[in-house]
């Protein structure tokens, strides 16, 4: 940038448009310090003169600016645009200077101007195009045309523009005294709009929190959008029974595209499943129909079945068009009803859609799996927001089932599903207010537990040797809630649920003793399911009085009896909170997956590791918490397809990289005879490509390794609910990763609160 524009001269000069347009360049610069009359009549000179002026002149003229820039006349110089201004604006726009106006657009709309231009898509910005037509109303004709003319072209030359080619584009119509103020407007703006943007990023955890249970002060919200309603099948498409069509009344037939669209997945051929399905079925169909549908055996979903195939192969092959309209209309709806305002914030919704009906699966071996899941309805849901808004209206002709006004909870609507009565809610999402406190208090509860966690575990071992068999026992199982991560387990109706336990419903048969395997004393082995059914499976050594009181607690009992007899939730539960307030067993399952991972994170760091080797480090510490808490998952489908492919990958980098040698090699023999430069210079591109390939054939051999070792480990589960953030973020920080290498956009936005105030130095 020349010193003309750093100081905002305004004596830069171009002439008419087109041939013109090089002509002028002031020689009042030559003479500064001359009579200001001569200047002026040679100002009229120049205008008239219809002669071109030589490039090198201007590139000279341009280093004179440069120079004077900084020069000792200014006094002079001002008093000079004084009078240069006053004639400016009383000259017709031939006469008005072009250069200024491009410099103030060329200072304006660099690239690094354009690229840190804030994205407002909040809504509650104005629009940049208004700002600018504001300030246009008192500029010449044709201003506005010129304005995005300059701008556009301006922008896609951004990096190779050059003074020399600027001064052609614009027509002397734009020229004004306007430009400059132009200029500094839009700066002023660009810099009001980026600093209202940062302030609408609620940063809530520099606020003080309410001490009077309130979650919110206010709170507006639309609502939640229903399911669309049935739609009847195509008479085309047929349902057979006993190998004759059939037709059946609307809410039969759409419980049977229910079973239609499952037709090939696995549920279908379980006998509970199908048993719960035909049941709740036959509740929706007429009196004829259950006289003829007796037998779900002879019972024909194939048409149906091929029709939502193929309906979902249409929705793949939809044109641009189509699936711009779908994106658009879901915009629409997430902007209506995929916000609420608390208190005086615009926060985003979790799950405004209710859930479509369809047929129960559960995890596991769930006793209720098939079972009809009933279409939700207005009626069915409570509503809550304040007092003061506007409330949420129920589709026409509908009503709510209640209206509430209470703040002391975070939830915006809540339904009872009917399969297992449990209350389902619609939340705020992950990354709100609400949620972010309750994860912030969370992890400063686990570090509570930390400071008075060595006076627990003394305190429980010394409970071991109590004369209270139920002392005895709640003991052991805290010592398995520590040790192993086990969830408490929560009493549940017999027969409603799976067959899942947690460490305080644990039976006989769940466990083994082994006073002595494979070198190891006192084994203990665990087999049950856990929650969503997912298997528990672990053989580990315990102390010799844990191991004592187990047999003593399995003494004269059957395999399904209670292990822990004399122990259920809530007695544990209210001898935690006796221990330390707040203290839960799921704080002891936070408290030793954050631990794990910090003491992982410092034993495997290497500060000489490439950027793949430290994120493969750190995976490997969430790892071991994920095996801790039990996150297993099973293989994706796709497991060994990508993995043949990144093995292909592999092999071809080990070819180059085998290829790359020899040509080092022969490089080296060749310089070693001729101990020339250009020798030398080979040499050294060969090593450089050597290196090259050696880094990316890491960078495989790494990612391979982290796929195998995770197939069967779920890692987001600890990372999302176990884990404090701040450990992540703090080792980024000191081990220079990009923090996107370890959370995803979802989950950054998640533990925004922790990214902005942790320091590499944190510790748990």
């Amino acid at each position: 940038m020349s010193g003309d524009h750093a100081h905002g001269n305004p004596q830069v000069h171009s002439g008419a448009k087109g041939s013109d347009a090089h002509k002028h360049k002031d020689k009042h610069k030559e003479h500064r310090h001359k009579d200001h009359k001569k200047d002026k009549e040679r100002d009229k000179l120049k205008h008239s003169n219809s002669e071109h002026k030589d490039p090198s002149e201007k590139k000279h003229l341009d280093k004179e600016k440069l120079k004077h820039s900084n020069g000792s006349s200014d006094k002079h110089r001002e008093k000079h645009k004084e009078k240069r201004r006053e004639e400016k604006i009383k000259s017709p726009p031939l006469e008005k200077p072009k250069k200024e106006k491009e410099n103030g657009y060329v200072r304006e709309r660099s690239p690094a101007a354009v690229k840190s231009e804030p994205e407002d898509d909040s809504g509650f910005h104005a629009s940049p195009k208004q700002d600018k037509a504001s300030k246009r109303e008192h500029g010449a004709d044709g201003s506005e045309h010129k304005s995005k003319k300059v701008k556009a072209e301006h922008e896609k030359k951004a990096k190779k523009r050059k003074h020399e080619d600027e001064e052609d584009e614009d027509d002397e119509d734009d020229e004004d005294i306007k430009p400059k103020n132009k200029t500094k407007d839009k700066k002023a703006t660009d810099g009001k709009k980026a600093k209202k943007e940062e302030e609408e990023k609620w940063k809530w955890w520099e606020e003080e929190r309410a001490t009077d249970g309130s979650k919110w002060r206010f709170l507006e919200h639309k609502g939640p959008v229903f399911a669309p309603p049935y739609e009847a099948m195509p008479d085309k498409v047929k349902f057979y029974y006993d190998g004759k069509p059939m037709k059946l009344n609307a809410p039969a037939e759409e419980v049977a595209t229910f079973f239609a669209k499952m037709l090939d997945h696995e549920y279908t051929t379980k006998d509970i499943f199908r048993k719960n399905f035909f049941k709740d079925w036959k509740k929706e169909m007429t009196s004829e129909e259950k006289s003829k549908l007796t037998d779900l055996n002879k019972c024909n979903f194939s048409e149906m079945s091929e029709y939502f195939k193929a309906q979902s192969e249409a929705r793949k092959q939809m044109s641009k068009g189509e699936k711009q309209k779908n994106r658009e209309e879901n915009e629409r709806l997430l902007q209506e009803y995929g916000f609420c305002i608390m208190d005086n914030h615009k926060e985003r919704i979790g799950n405004f859609r209710i859930e479509p009906p369809g047929l129960f699966r559960g995890r596991g071996d769930h006793p209720k799996m098939g079972m009809l899941k009933r279409r939700i309805r207005p009626e069915d849901i409570i509503i809550n927001c304040s007092k003061d808004s506007k409330h949420p209206k129920p589709p026409p002709g509908t009503k709510w089932k209640e209206l509430r006004h209470d703040n002391k909870v975070t939830w915006l609507a809540s339904w009872t599903e009917n399969i297992q009565g449990s209350i389902k809610y619609i939340m705020l999402n992950p990354s709100s207010r609400i949620k972010g406190e309750k994860d912030w208090q969370k992890y400063e509860t686990a570090r509570r537990l930390k400071k008075c966690v060595d006076r627990l575990r003394t305190q429980y071992r010394d409970d071991w040797k109590s004369k209270e068999m139920r002392i005895r026992q709640r003991a052991v199982a805290l010592y398995f809630i520590d040790k192993l991560a086990l969830r408490a387990g929560n009493e549940k109706e017999e027969g409603e649920t799976a067959d899942t336990v947690g460490c305080c419903s644990l039976r006989v048969e769940h466990i083994k003793l082994y006073p002595k395997m494979d070198d190891q004393e006192y084994v203990v082995e665990f087999d049950f399911l856990g929650k969503d059914s997912i298997r528990y499976y672990n053989k580990i050594p315990v102390e010799k009085r844990v191991f004592k009181n187990l047999q003593l607690f399995l003494e004269n009992k059957q395999p399904d009896d209670d292990l822990f007899d004399r122990l259920n939730t809530s007695i544990l539960n209210k001898h935690l909170q006796e221990l330390m307030d707040g203290l839960t067993a799921k704080v002891f399952r936070t408290y030793n997956a954050s631990i794990t991972l910090q003491q992982q994170l410092k034993e495997l760091a290497c500060p000489d590791d490439s950027l793949p080797a430290k994120v493969l480090s750190y995976n490997r510490a969430n790892r071991a918490v994920a095996i801790l808490c039990n996150h297993q998952r099973a293989p994706p489908k796709t497991f060994e397809k990508s993995m043949q492919n990144l093995q292909t990958k592999i092999d071809e980098k080990q070819n180059q990289l085998s290829a790359a040698r020899k040509q080092l090699k022969a490089a080296k023999a060749e310089h070693k005879a001729s101990h020339d430069d250009k020798s030398k210079k080979t040499v050294e591109v060969k090593r450089k490509a050597v290196q090259r390939i050696e880094e990316q054939l890491m960078k495989l051999q790494v990612q391979a390794t982290d796929r195998e070792e995770n197939k069967q480990i779920a890692l987001g589960t600890s990372k999302l609910n176990y884990l404090d953030p701040r450990i992540s973020v703090a080792w980024c920080k000191k081990w220079a990763v990009p923090i996107e290498k370890i959370y995803n956009k979802t989950q950054r936005e998640k533990f925004a609160w922790a990214i902005d105030m942790t320091e590499e130095d944190y510790e748990f």
